[in-house]
């Protein structure tokens, strides 16, 4: 009797385990290399290319690990000195639902990598590909549009902000964004 109930707990341990992917961490045995260059190679990218839908991006977008990673980069690589905490500073807000260049992940991707004009420095180069997808997908979630199971219920720091889970999708645009910005 006792035996068949340590092994009926332990299935449905290991079920319980092997069913979470939620915070599924994808470690890797060296950092990517980034290319040495100097602050005053930074550029604006210009006109922005066509964004295709990226695989890779569903992996970041709809994992808790990789946008908590995202938020620690954001404010690691300085982004909040320009976009504040999402409500926008110099730079333009990330919590509305005006996407100058597009709100998908892959959008956000690029226009971190490549920059934009007026202000946005590209980052080709400075940051590892996986800390700008980490990044690109707190970006997303700030504005609510995350999977509500993928994003943290709270952070690690006090705040007085509402949890990510509570933050309300931005509801989709018919008309063109206004360029007044």
């Amino acid at each position: 009797m006792y035996s068949r109930c340590l092994a009926s707990l332990l299935l449905l341990g290991c079920t319980l385990l092997a069913g979470c992917e939620r915070e599924t961490r994808a470690f890797h045995e060296e950092a990517p290399a980034i290319n040495d260059v100097s602050p005053t190679d930074f550029r604006a990218g210009g006109t922005p290319r066509p964004v295709a839908k990226n695989p890779q991006a569903a992996e970041y977008e709809r994992n808790a690990f990789h946008i908590s990673e995202g938020k620690r980069y954001y404010e690691w690589y300085n982004c909040y000195s320009c976009h504040a905490a999402g409500g926008g500073d110099i730079g333009p807000p990330l919590m509305d639902d005006e996407w100058r260049y597009g709100g998908e992940i892959e959008q956000i991707f690029s226009s971190i990598v490549e920059g934009r004009p007026n202000g946005m420095p590209s980052f080709a180069g400075r940051i590892p590909e996986q800390q700008v997808w980490e990044i690109a997908a707190y970006v997303r979630s700030m504005s609510g549009n995350a999977a509500k199971d993928a994003v943290p219920s709270r952070g690690d720091e006090i705040k007085t902000t509402k949890p990510l889970t509570q933050v309300p999708p931005t509801p989709e645009r018919s008309e063109p964004p206004r360029s007044n910005r």
